[in-house]
């Protein structure tokens, strides 16, 4: 039995939001300003490249220091809050879109691997 609570999108999305805010004031504060749509994509896009060096250290390739299953955790849940402030600040509604893609590439898969629509 799972004993991890559960989380909804919806729930994940207004945590990541109330994280974003800490983020925002502390940028105001050091910087003046909020970071801008292309900081939040670099910040994003040198998380993935972390996940993708520790990928290669769970896999036995690379050498990281510590435990990389913790940091595995972290880095890909840290990632998830990236995703989530993103389409935030694109105005796009991530569970919305999120059950609408699931839908569309399972409606594709069903017919390949010999499920009826469910």
């Amino acid at each position: 039995m799972n004993t991890e609570p559960q989380v909804s999108l919806e729930s994940a999305r207004a945590r990541a939001m109330e994280i974003r805010e800490m983020y925002e004031t502390l940028e105001k504060r050091m910087n003046g300003q909020v970071w801008t749509l292309h900081e939040l994509m670099l910040g994003f896009s040198n998380d993935v490249g972390t996940v993708g060096r520790l990928i290669l250290a769970h896999d036995g390739t690379w050498d990281i220091e510590g435990d990389v299953d913790a940091q595995l955790k972290h880095k890909l849940s840290e990632s998830l809050w990236w995703v989530i402030v993103l389409a935030e600040r694109l105005g796009i509604d991530i569970t919305e879109a999120y059950t609408g893609t699931m839908d569309r590439i399972e409606q594709g898969l069903a017919p390949a691997v010999g499920r009826g629509s469910e």
